[in-house]
């Protein structure tokens, strides 16, 4: 008889039943509906870029005025990211995810309603809310339905979906602009969230580890459980050692104690910096490719191809870091990022477009390898009791550096064109590698985790 399906009866350690079980195709199910969330986050989060040059014509407006509206969705997911968090602990992981993806759909849909700047810049505010709450409400739903030995790559993979959707909505917009110009891009693109959201209402499970806290809903943890080839007897008792731990939480003050002060400050340096480099291409790239002159189509293929760059150096680097430890493959992937955008300089851009769309699709896949890995990075540095707080603020320092781009982006294309945008992403990239060399706890390698000491130093 198959152990698994003998009913579990006493007291459960959910977390010990998740970490060290099986993993299931009901799992997996849920890991692919999560990742789905984050792709729809990244395809309408970039809907915008594609647009703007398109509105700015429309409206008779300039680059610049444009820059608060694209600010106001930056803002937006800030605080979306920020309160994430506290929706999902009090209302469920599961209507964390859903209402961020009905959120941002509708919002992206009403867009193509608006009949001026200040509309579109509310409206990308609260689109911003739900693309801000998405990313960490799903990579937790992902990191709560996954056994301990594949939760990395797992996550990894989730939050590669970020670039995977601005691909995608690179060549939607392609396709729909031509045909129904931008108010079509936001009418169809944000109908595509909006179904995702009624698929998930019905599909996506509660988290275990979520139900495991309220005893009220231990019967429908428990019917969970069997779907998950777990069987459970009516009875029993439902504990989570591994959290009760962990949320024993030292507070904000102990990212600056025992050490951890310089590593603290370069981390949100390298944050802030990438950040500002990855939203600059996000926001303003196809609309600096317009301004020298391109087509739309060549505009909008020059961030498809970042994208594409960037979900192929997230997973590359992620491997690499695993062999090799952290500190060397994120300074030569901020080497490589910075070496490819001012390469860039040399080029004649209305001339050499196919070399210079190739050249943004190796630049795009040094950022975001560095972007994606720095979760990773914040999850060894801090230990246990800061470690969520530890990478959160990181990444609510990172988004200064995104508002920063919005207009920094704006203004720099005013100023000086491709060569002095090219200048802002290449600097943007030096100083985040002279921040990650000043940090002192990376990653070690493979076979030096690997060993006693080592291993008591990272659980510590």
């Amino acid at each position: 008889m198959n152990p698994q399906a003998i009913p579990f009866k006493g007291n459960a350690d959910i977390g010990r039943l998740l970490d060290e079980g099986a993993y299931t195709t009901m799992q997996k199910v849920v890991v692919l509906l999560a990742a789905l969330s984050i792709v729809m986050d990244g395809f309408d989060g970039q809907l915008i870029g594609f647009a703007i040059p398109l509105m700015i014509k429309e409206w008779n407006i300039t680059r610049s005025a444009f820059a608060p509206a694209v600010a106001a969705g930056l803002i937006g997911m800030g605080i979306g990211s920020a309160c994430a968090g506290l929706f999902a602990d009090r209302f469920g992981r599961r209507m964390a995810v859903i209402s961020s993806v009905f959120v941002f759909g509708t919002a992206t849909c009403a867009i193509g309603l608006a009949p001026d700047i200040l509309t579109v810049a509310a409206l990308r505010f609260v689109a911003g809310l739900g693309i801000g709450g998405a990313l960490p409400s799903s990579t937790t739903v992902t990191a709560e339905f996954t056994p301990a030995r594949r939760r990395t790559l797992a996550v990894t993979a989730t939050i590669v979906c970020v670039p995977l959707g601005g691909m995608l909505a690179g060549l939607f917009a392609g396709e729909i602009l031509p045909a129904f110009g931008w108010r079509g891009l936001f009418f169809i693109g944000g109908t595509f969230p909006i179904v995702l959201a009624t698929i998930l209402l019905f599909t996506l499970p509660e988290s275990p580890r979520f139900l495991a806290r309220h005893p009220a809903r231990w019967d429908e943890l428990g019917k969970l459980m069997g779907r998950m080839g777990r069987p459970m007897a009516a009875n029993v008792t439902y504990t989570d050692m591994a959290e009760q731990v962990v949320e024993k939480r030292a507070g904000f003050g102990a990212l600056f104690s025992d050490g951890l002060a310089r590593d603290t400050l370069a981390t949100w340096a390298a944050f802030f910096m990438c950040l500002t480099a990855v939203y600059s291409a996000f926001s303003w790239l196809p609309t600096m490719l317009a301004s020298e002159g391109l087509s739309m189509a060549v505009a909008g293929s020059g961030l498809t191809a970042y994208n594409l760059g960037g979900v192929i150096g997230a997973l590359v680097c992620a491997v690499a870091i695993t062999r090799f430890g952290s500190r060397w493959p994120l300074v030569l992937c901020c080497a490589g990022a910075a070496a490819s955008a001012f390469a860039m300089q040399t080029l004649n851009v209305g001339r050499d477009t196919n070399l210079l769309i190739f050249g943004f699709g190796v630049h795009g896949m040094f950022v975001n390898a560095v972007q994606s890995t720095m979760y990773a990075l914040c999850a060894f540095m801090y230990p246990t009791s800061v470690r969520a707080t530890g990478t959160a603020s990181a990444l609510a320092f990172g988004r200064l550096g995104a508002i920063l781009s919005a207009f920094a982006g704006a203004a720099v294309i005013t100023a000086g064109g491709a060569m002095a945008y090219l200048a802002l992403l290449g600097t943007a990239m030096v100083f985040a590698m002279i921040a990650l060399l000043v940090v002192r706890r990376h990653i070690p390698k493979r076979e030096v985790l690997l060993k006693p000491s080592s291993v008591a130093a990272v659980t510590s």
